[in-house]
């Protein structure tokens, strides 16, 4: 410590406040000799001054104050003697005795006491502390191009043949065994969040004994594949008769003329009609062109007691041999029939539909079709395939005996979550199905299951390095797909509010390899653009890269409650062989028994599994990371005028549509040039603009879903129908509907559907614009 003695003259004349009060002056020096004489007292012989600091009077304010160090006297008397001496000097300050030894024993006592029991206290709580909370997480990495591409690296096709023979080990055990083995694999992979939802649902399964056909001109008895009746081929293929059937068909025994109505469009029915009479008679059949639904609902509505539903050969591509199998079709709409329009809780109550419609529905092959007509073996033509068609000459009988079992049985959907970091609010939606009660969708289920298994076991190699996507992705695997997609109907119907709100797309899996010639993106307008990128991002290491056209047409499988109820942006990737007939349509409703080795044949390398994997994910990584959904409004109304222009041929008057699309696309060209594009400028971009927003392009196509469609139709009018049609189905199905009965009023109520959902679309993006004017109005 270093002392320092004032100076009285410059005391003086400093004028300090601090200093010139005489009781502090007295009190200072008389602190300076109780100082001293500490000096001389035990334990302070070695007590030095070199190394102490000086400590500046800060808060003085005279700067001119001589402050010198005092120097050590050489007697502790000399300074007290001196100040003495002064006559102005008043001692005001009286030194306490010192303390006694047994004082100074307990305060040494008391402090070391206090200093053990903080020691002890805190060595609990650091105990505690580091027990409960967790390391501090890794930071994150960023979410960009070389992200996704770092991911979708550990997506190999051996790893999905590995994934797929795995499953194939348990596809004959019920659903619930099913589904619980995909969440133990879901859960190994490190997938946090994965739930097994259970329903209770009324299901349509075949009976103990196979459906039958008998011709009563010859008194043939014949099975759904051909074969006759007999106990030999009955146990030779047994699984597939039993599963040669139409789910939710009416039940029981007809016997009646076979009327040939080769697709049963509204040409066709008023062909028949015209030359005989319908009623209770048995339809022959094909399928395609079509939705099943719609032609059975006019074959319903003419009459008709039983249908005989089979495929010809010519609409089948040349690569496929399909002749001699029956399959599976289901009349389900969708969900389950017991509980239409909510959800199969625990108390809901169950209406009592054991089947779906009136008529008794039997699918069967080609073969036994070109035996119920009579075809010679000499007809048929190696050059060209010539279309199956019964003789106008040829009068034929038919006994259909059709039994099935309605019970209500459990089905379970596998949900998993990957949470957002941003946004968890908003969910990523991709969907795969598993193995039903029923093998007649054979194999083609452990395609899907296996390619969204790699895509997880992908993604949670990089969470385990830190990384999280902005938006919440939800892995599906859904039960009940082959009856109506039942699971994917009763979940959402489950959670249809949360749904609504927080759902930004829905990505599928449905039946990814049904062929391997070329590949088939489908999505929604909003989405097209999206989907187009994405097919040249896995092209980089490959040499022949072709590009396929994106379309929006109507698709099989789970999404189709997100697109018609929810009015959710969806998209698919798949592989299929090459149609070239017109008919081909809607064939994908047929399932057909699918064996372990024909996947495999399809794809010996499992390249095209591999392709399918790594193109939905870089959709999927894209909608759950980009800061602005890569959603496309100009496209939409783009779509809309297209799907109008063509109607103008159609003697309609479509100037007041064509008027209000127009201005649906000028307002949608000016939000995507003024808010869309400067929220994709990272400059410009604010976290409260960029929700805004997010929550109009969230919800662009939910303007598009009309009040009732006819069965089989989209609700969603922005999907066509097929690859030929560019018109709104509902507007082309009015148009037909108006063949049939002669009336404008079906045309009437379309066109006001039509018109409806467009102005409303259009008051949607102009809501959504006013709303970003007066927020940066606000706020300058």
């Amino acid at each position: 410590m270093a002392y320092h003695k004032v100076n009285a003259d410059q005391r003086a004349q400093g004028h300090s406040p601090y200093l010139d009060n005489d009781d502090l002056q007295a009190t200072a020096l008389e602190l300076e000799w109780d100082m001293e004489k500490e000096l001389e007292e035990p334990g302070f012989d070695h007590f030095r001054l070199d190394g102490a600091v000086q400590h500046h009077l800060g808060n003085s304010q005279s700067p001119d104050l001589d402050l010198e160090p005092i120097q050590p006297s050489a007697s502790p008397k000399g300074r007290f003697q001196r100040l003495q001496e002064d006559p102005d000097y008043i001692s005001h300050y009286t030194r306490q005795a010192p303390k006694n030894n047994r004082c100074n024993f307990f305060q040494i006592l008391k402090v070391f006491c206090t200093a053990l029991i903080v020691f002890i206290f805190g060595i609990v709580i650091g105990y505690y502390s580091g027990k409960k909370c967790p390391s501090p997480p890794a930071s994150p990495e960023p979410n960009n191009p070389h992200t996704y591409l770092e991911i979708l690296k550990e997506i190999k096709a051996e790893n999905i043949q590995q994934i797929y023979r795995d499953l194939l080990q348990f596809s004959r055990e019920d659903d619930v065994d099913t589904a619980m083995k995909i969440l133990v694999q879901w859960t190994s992979y490190g997938l946090e969040d994965v739930q097994l939802v259970n329903y209770s649902v009324l299901l349509d399964l075949p009976g103990s004994s196979s459906n039958t056909i008998t011709l009563k001109n010859s008194g043939e008895c014949f099975y759904p594949d051909g074969q006759q009746c007999n106990r030999g081929t009955k146990t030779l293929h047994s699984q597939d008769l039993l599963n040669s059937y139409a789910a939710y068909s009416a039940k029981g025994t007809l016997e009646a003329e076979l009327v040939d109505i080769q697709y049963g469009t509204i040409e066709d029915l008023i062909r028949i009609q015209a030359i005989t009479n319908v009623t209770k008679k048995i339809a022959l059949l094909k399928l395609g062109q079509s939705p099943l639904l719609y032609k059975l609902s006019l074959l319903e509505d003419a009459g008709f007691g039983g249908v005989l539903l089979y495929v010809d050969p010519c609409d089948l591509p040349k690569t496929t041999d399909l002749a001699d199998k029956a399959f599976m079709v289901s009349l389900n709409s969708g969900g389950d029939p017991s509980t239409p329009g909510y959800a199969s809780i625990d108390g809901s109550y169950r209406q009592h539909r054991l089947n779906l419609t009136t008529l008794l529905v039997q699918p069967i092959s080609a073969v036994l079709a070109k035996k119920l007509i009579s075809v010679p073996e000499n007809s048929v033509r190696k050059d060209r395939c010539v279309p199956l068609q019964l003789p106008s000459t040829e009068k034929k009988i038919i006994s259909l005996n059709i039994q099935s079992v309605t019970t209500y049985r459990t089905i379970s959907n596998v949900i998993g979550y990957l949470k957002g970091t941003v946004f968890p609010d908003r969910y990523v939606l991709i969907g795969s199905h598993h193995s039903s009660l029923n093998t007649s969708s054979g194999q083609e289920w452990a395609s899907s299951t296996a390619i969204i298994t790699a895509f997880i076991q992908a993604l949670m190699l990089k969470v385990k390095r830190g990384w999280r996507p902005d938006r919440t992705i939800v892995f599906c695997s859904w039960g009940g797909t082959s009856f109506g997609n039942i699971g994917s109907y009763e979940w959402a119907e489950d959670l249809k509010r949360v749904l609504q709100r927080n759902v930004v797309a829905y990505v599928s899996l449905h039946n990814p390899v049904r062929g391997n010639s070329t590949l088939h993106p489908i999505a929604s307008p909003s989405l097209q653009q999206l989907t187009a990128e994405s097919q040249s991002f896995n092209c980089v290491e490959k040499t022949k890269c072709p590009g396929s056209n994106v379309s929006s047409v109507q698709i099989q499988g789970d999404s189709d409650y997100f697109i018609n109820h929810l009015g959710v942006p969806a998209m698919q990737f798949s592989y299929e062989d090459i149609n070239k007939s017109e008919n081909s349509s809607f064939l994908s409703e047929a399932l057909f028994p699918v064996h372990a080795t024909k996947t495999e044949e399809l794809d010996p390398s499992f390249k095209l599994h591999e392709t399918i994997a790594k193109l939905t994910g870089q959709v999927t990584l894209q909608i759950a990371n980009e800061p602005v959904l890569p959603f496309n409004a100009l496209d939409i109304a783009l779509e809309v005028q297209n799907s109008l222009k063509v109607f103008i041929g159609d003697k309609v008057d479509a100037s007041q549509l064509l008027a209000v699309a127009s201005q649906l696309r000028d307002t949608a060209e000016l939000f995507q040039s003024d808010e869309m594009r400067p929220a994709n400028d990272p400059k410009e971009r604010a976290p409260i603009r960029v929700r805004m927003l997010n929550d109009v392009l969230q919800s662009l196509e939910k303007s598009f879903l009309v009040q009732q469609a006819p069965p089989g139709l989209y609700r969603n009018i922005l999907y066509r129908l097929d690859e030929r049609t560019n018109q709104f189905s509902v507007l082309l199905e009015a148009l037909e509907h108006y063949k049939l009965h002669q009336s404008n009023e079906t045309i009437q109520a379309a066109l006001s559907e039509v018109l409806n959902s467009i102005s409303s679309a259009q008051v949607y993006f102009k809501a959504g614009l006013d709303v970003f004017e007066t927020t940066l109005a606000g706020k300058k």
